[in-house]
């Protein structure tokens, strides 16, 4: 009984002896493909000013065709006010 406690422990202690690895290489692999603080701001502004430009590109389209739903809106003649036209001229 003795033999078969011993032999379990050690085999449970070079199970967890092996299993508690640091893994260094691949913390640093990851540090290595993270950008750096500079490359991340840069990025953020760009993404910023692509975000701008868009909503700008999308409010000057809503402007214009406001401006060519109005003016076409004007150039209707009311019949009314051309008939009115008329009459006034004889």
């Amino acid at each position: 009984m003795k033999r078969l406690a011993f032999v379990t422990i050690g085999a449970a202690v070079l199970a967890l002896g092996a299993c508690h690895n640091d893994n260094q290489d691949a913390v640093q692999n990851a540090e290595l493909n993270q950008p750096d603080a500079e490359q991340l701001n840069d990025l953020a502004n760009q993404a910023a000013l692509d975000a701008a430009n868009a909503q700008a590109q999308a409010q000057a389209n809503v402007q214009n065709k406001l401006e060519e739903e109005n003016a076409a809106a004007e150039n209707v003649t009311n019949p009314a006010e051309q008939d009115e036209q008329n009459v006034s001229g004889m």
